[in-house]
């Protein structure tokens, strides 16, 4: 799907998130150096000067702007904007932003993280923002080989700006299942937490107009166009039960947002609208897919697509 491209991690706090916590050496003490000036409100992109001079050697954090909701904690899977510098003491470059890609990201607080914004993470809560500078001190030799073959620069210093969305802890969309059958393309839904079981195998033509069937219907907000979902979903081929992507396989859901052009036709129009907490089916033609030409070798340019989708939250 094209919301994939949204998904891309931002350059040095993802490509360290691979090494293990007994090599990390940061210095997780003390204030992130006080002449970094973040400004603007949380929620929005904020704007970041820099002190004259070269950057710190060591890794520090600093809470910007205090939190008001829940105090994070390890384990938890936190929503957030990120916004990232390259502090090298001249050009002081943005290097990303996931408010410019238009959707927040789905951050695991543990030890996977260079520690300093391990540690940062647990210092603050919802709503608030903070800032993490994250130097060579901070990342392993395997996360420094794995930065450097993505093209980072690690002798110099990223900064990153967090805003802190929220804590989903919602996994699956719970209430009582209506009839989910759409011309013979079935769903079974166990309830709980489990994942709900598509068969799209049918003998029975595809639907030429769009067909978007709220199977459990959730009792939080509608969903408004330019929000920022996050889904559970698993998605198969009209006719012929081929699975092409599913959240539910790689163990967590995904992020993206809804109703602006980012991802397909079928998800703008079928989800917009639908109360968060809702278990949705959708069977999209071609033309609200991924039109004629179809994607990669496994969706051809004729393939109605089916998805059953979870809609655990909207930011």
């Amino acid at each position: 799907m094209r919301r994939l491209a949204l998904l891309a991690a931002l350059p040095l706090l993802f490509a360290a998130a691979c090494g293990t916590e007994g090599d990390v050496t940061a210095k997780t003490e003390g204030a992130a150096p006080a002449d970094v000036k973040v400004t603007g409100e949380v929620g929005k992109k904020p704007q970041v000067a820099f002190p004259s001079g070269k950057p710190p050697a060591t890794s520090s954090s600093k809470t910007i702007t205090p939190g008001q909701g829940a105090q994070l904690k390890e384990g938890d899977s936190v929503v957030a904007n990120l916004t990232a510098y390259n502090w090298d003491g001249k050009a002081n470059a943005m290097s990303g932003s996931t408010y410019d890609e238009g959707a927040p990201q789905l951050i695991k607080v543990d030890s996977k993280l260079p520690t300093v914004v391990h540690k940062a993470f647990q210092a603050n809560k919802v709503g608030g923002r903070f800032l993490a500078v994250v130097a060579k001190d901070s990342l392993t030799r395997e996360q420094m080989e794995q930065a450097k073959s993505q093209g980072a620069d690690t002798s110099i210093a990223s900064v990153y700006v967090v805003d802190v969305l929220g804590v989903p802890t919602v996994k699956a969309a719970q209430g009582d299942a209506k009839d989910a059958d759409v011309k013979g393309v079935k769903l079974e839904n166990p309830g709980g937490e489990q994942a709900p079981k598509l068969t799209t195998k049918t003998d029975e033509s595809a639907p030429k107009k769009l067909v978007s069937k709220t199977v459990i219907k959730g009792g939080g907000p509608e969903v408004k166009a330019g929000q920022n979902l996050l889904v559970q979903y698993t998605g198969k081929i009209w006719g012929t039960d081929t699975e092409f992507d599913s959240s539910w396989s790689r163990g967590e859901p995904v992020m993206f947002q809804i109703g602006t052009g980012k991802v397909i036709k079928g998800w703008d129009q079928g989800l917009v609208g639908v109360p968060v907490g809702s278990r949705v089916l959708l069977a999209i033609p071609p033309d609200l897919g991924y039109g004629k030409n179809g994607q990669g070798d496994k969706i051809k340019g004729t393939d109605t697509l089916v998805f059953v989708v979870d809609v655990l939250g909207a930011y």
